[in-house]
């Protein structure tokens, strides 16, 4: 058994009120619980899906893999310690923080902070609602969205996440960068949604290059392609349809570099009848550089 989805996000940003206006004037997030120094965000009836922390990195600081039981997590923590991987038991204080009841803390093979937990808080009595109209995140048993990492370790980021995670392979696309060069992208999932994480085997400034809000309709990806100008955010693609996911989506700078795909409609991947397939382009069609 391997984690089941994307739970939650965490970044450190040294701007929290250009965050905060990006999160929810633009994407439609709804504003959870802060103090100063870190805020977090919903985007369905989980107590948070995006934490910020202040700081000086801007970057993507650690990721939380959710388990859908227990015995799952129980069984994860096994066979991590068989790997020699180290992990810890999360003290009373970030589980308190987390809002769930138990959770391991590892660091993959480039120094991301993984938290795989079990037991996340549901806000059931206080109904999501956005403050931007957004009628609704695609969550649920897919998670928070997907997360696109940039790392020169690929064989080791690859084999922690699907040998030790239970990550698969959903395809693959090439990118040629010269006549004697191709990066090849790899996507994965672990539940329905097409891919929660994909790896860019090149070195980059930041460990993200992006990640991804899927929003439930086509006209809340278009109303917040309306919101792009009077919330001063920089789009950075155009409108387009991806090869593999199928997705239709947009892309925008965030307020600490990277990026944001703001999307709807990908495909999903059923285990039981799906095949991997290798991509040339990246897009049917759009997304080009604006």
């Amino acid at each position: 058994m391997g984690v089941a989805s994307l739970g939650y996000i965490g970044f450190e940003v040294s701007d929290l009120k250009a965050w905060d206006g990006y999160l929810t004037g633009f994407l439609g997030l709804m504003p959870g619980h802060g103090n100063g120094t870190s805020a977090r965000y919903r985007m369905d009836d989980r107590a948070f899906r995006i934490h910020l922390d202040k700081g000086a990195s801007d970057d993507i600081s650690f990721i939380g893999l959710e388990v859908e039981t227990p015995e799952g997590l129980q069984e994860l923590r096994e066979r991590l310690e068989k790997a020699g991987v180290p992990c810890s038991p999360a003290s009373d204080n970030l589980k308190k923080e987390r809002g769930v009841r138990d959770l391991l803390v590892l660091t993959d093979p480039a120094g991301l902070q993984v938290e795989v937990y079990v037991g996340a808080t549901a806000l059931t009595n206080m109904p999501f609602h956005s403050p931007a109209g957004v009628s609704g995140f695609m969550t649920g048993g897919q998670g928070a969205g997907h997360v696109v990492l940039a790392s020169e370790k690929i064989d080791e980021i690859r084999a922690f996440y699907t040998e030790l995670l239970g990550f698969r392979l959903s395809d693959t696309i090439g990118i040629p960068v010269s006549p004697d060069f191709t990066l090849v992208l790899e996507f994965y999932h672990c539940n329905p949604r097409h891919h929660t994480l994909a790896l860019a085997p090149m070195p980059a400034p930041k460990r993200l290059h992006h990640f991804m809000v899927e929003m439930a309709t086509l006209d809340d990806v278009g109303f917040a392609m309306d919101r792009i100008g009077a919330c001063g955010v920089k789009q950075t693609m155009t409108l387009g349809k991806h090869s593999n996911d199928q997705m239709v989506s947009f892309y925008a700078a965030t307020p600490s570099g990277f990026e944001v795909e703001v999307g709807t409609a990908g495909i999903e991947v059923h285990d039981e009848v799906w095949r991997v397939t290798h991509h040339e382009v990246t897009s049917m069609w759009g997304h080009k550089r604006v």
